[in-house]
């Protein structure tokens, strides 16, 4: 369902993630109060500093300019959420579950990206694009990633994410038909380890309380 190509824990071995695979999405229940919830600590955490402050999002910038990337012109997700929220004072809301891990990435300040699986052809890897695979826009154009960036891609060529957690495919994104989802989450900084399994862990509880039961995590 879910794999890195060998050259990425090679490359970055600071690399620490969390996936699971969330059946039956349709039948998510309200996740107000998880979503109040982690922008408060969010809001907490971003108080009197920036998002660039932070250890989390400075690893990410670390991780970009290593990929041969300007970090202030391409931002993993989380810090664009971040920033975001900080300029603008909240998010629009999408979809309870994009709504939830949106929340979480705010409050852990880690990218978590989220598919519909029902969109991925075969195994969703991270891996260096051969310059062949095809992106979608929101907008319903279609790119081609560079030779060597970081994509998410499936069996037929297709780039779910590009620039790693920069930006994801509107092919896959999340819709109110949506009955599968894969959840993303990963982290570069020092204690990434520890931290993405926080993350995972209230995650579940979220996931959870929403009356998503049978989810389970992938390798």
């Amino acid at each position: 369902m879910f794999s890195y190509a060998d050259t990425v824990p090679r490359d970055f071995p600071e690399l620490a993630s969390i996936v699971r695979k969330v059946p039956g999405v349709r039948s998510i229940g309200n996740v107000a109060a998880s979503v109040h919830r982690y922008h408060a600590v969010a809001a907490e955490r971003l108080e009197g500093r920036s998002e660039a402050d932070l250890p989390e999002i400075q690893a990410w910038r670390r991780t970009f300019a290593k990929m041969g990337l300007k970090p202030t012109q391409y931002r993993c997700a989380a810090e664009s959420l971040l920033r975001r929220v900080r300029k603008e004072g909240s998010l629009p809301s999408i979809h309870p579950l994009v709504d939830l891990c949106n929340a979480l990435s705010l409050a852990f300040a880690i990218p978590i990206a989220v598919f519909d699986l029902d969109k991925v052809d075969g195994v969703l890897q991270v891996r260096p694009a051969t310059g062949a695979e095809n992106y979608e826009t929101f907008a319903g154009e279609v790119e081609h990633p560079a030779i060597g960036e970081i994509i998410f891609a499936d069996r037929a060529g297709n780039a779910h994410a590009r620039r790693w957690t920069n930006r994801q495919s509107g092919l896959s994104a999340i819709r109110p038909e949506t009955d599968r989802a894969l959840i993303v989450a990963e982290a570069m900084h020092e204690t990434a380890e520890r931290d993405i399994e926080r993350l995972g862990a209230a995650l579940d509880e979220a996931l959870t309380a929403a009356g998503l039961h049978r989810f389970t995590a992938e390798v």
